[in-house]
């Protein structure tokens, strides 16, 4: 554990609903942060403007609203640390994305959505991982004053490190460790100013001054690149947590949120809507979503978030992804609903 005062974030992207992945994320940090007595923090990260779905923000506030789950800073509460969207911090993550260039620790690069693809094909034929080759790295200054006297777009890429390798310590998996030459020169700002993740979550993370970071585990690929962001700038670095996955109902394959899971012909909840609209209880669903992947011990199934935030910690998530037990999640519902008295239950209808 650090000294500091924990500090976590939640960062949903509004292209669209929330996916009871997210909601799992958002129960986990609200309980680590109540057994440690942190703040939660929720940060809009809408920078793929190709991406974003009006309302979606909204919606996500009212599933956050209807499940109870509180935030202590946020765009819609406010803070110390904000603007909490990052399309309101612009000016932040450019003016840091210059200062690695200056620093000789980025560079711009110039090429086209085309030619871009051609290096991918080239570097299949050759049997190499996909990834940009970084050529952009040997440009002169004479090219590139060239190239902006043109008026060509440039986006600034990372110079990654290319010997050595990144060893780290997640909270759920351990020691973990990558060779600084599979790792690509990933876009850190693109041509329209906006950054991409890379580059946005671990400014933000920084001035926010955010102790743990929990996510998928699909985003560990990308922890040694951001670890070497994070040397770049000479920040303290946040402890990670890479969360396992929540498979569909028969074990196969990561469950989307852009398709409906089936079990048995019928439809599954895979949406924070679907549940409220499917006639769940609020407390059931907590429940449910808490004790995939964690376990509260003692053969205990149902049980309070009150409960659940004394015992919480992420060291103590299974790091193995879980199949979706929708049966189970019935039955919590069935539970819930027979311990209320016939007026609450008249109120939630």
């Amino acid at each position: 554990m650090t000294d500091k005062p924990v500090r976590l974030r939640l960062g949903p992207s509004p292209t669209g609903p929330l996916h009871l992945g997210g909601v799992r994320l958002a129960i986990f940090n609200w309980l680590f942060v109540r057994h440690f007595g942190g703040q939660n923090i929720l940060r809009i990260e809408d920078t793929d403007q190709t991406r974003y779905v009006e309302g979606s923000e909204q919606g996500i506030l009212r599933a956050f609203e209807w499940l109870g789950i509180e935030f202590d800073e946020g765009p819609h509460v406010g803070g110390d640390y904000g603007p909490y969207r990052q399309s309101e911090r612009l000016e932040l993550y450019q003016k840091w994305a210059n200062w690695l260039l200056e620093q000789g620790k980025a560079y711009k690069a110039f090429e086209t959505s085309e030619e871009l693809q051609q290096i991918a094909e080239e570097r299949k034929k050759m049997g190499l991982p996909p990834g940009y080759d970084g050529r952009a790295r040997s440009l002169t200054e004479d090219e590139i004053a060239s190239f902006e006297a043109e008026g060509k777009p440039y986006v600034i890429r990372f110079k990654t490190p290319r010997e050595g390798k990144v060893v780290t310590e997640d909270i759920v998996r351990g020691k973990t460790e990558f060779e600084n030459e599979t790792i690509s020169d990933m876009v850190l700002l693109k041509a329209d100013g906006f950054p991409t993740y890379h580059l946005a979550h671990v400014v933000d993370d920084h001035f926010m001054e955010i102790t743990h970071v929990t996510r998928g585990v699909e985003w560990l690929p990308s922890l040694p690149l951001h670890w070497h962001l994070w040397e770049a700038f000479g920040w303290e670095k946040p402890q990670y947590a890479h969360m396992p996955l929540i498979l569909n109902p028969n074990g196969k394959g990561k469950l989307s949120k852009r398709k409906v899971a089936t079990q048995d012909g019928q439809d599954v909840p895979v949406l924070a809507q679907d549940f409220i609209d499917g006639g769940y209880v609020p407390e059931a669903v907590l429940n449910f979503l808490a004790n995939i992947g964690w376990n509260f011990g003692d053969n205990v199934e149902i049980f309070s978030m009150d409960q659940a935030a004394e015992r919480f910690d992420l060291k103590d998530v299974n790091p193995a992804n879980s199949a979706y037990p929708v049966d189970k999640l019935t039955w919590l519902n069935g539970n819930y609903i027979r311990e209320m008295d016939a007026s609450e239950l008249a109120n939630r209808l």
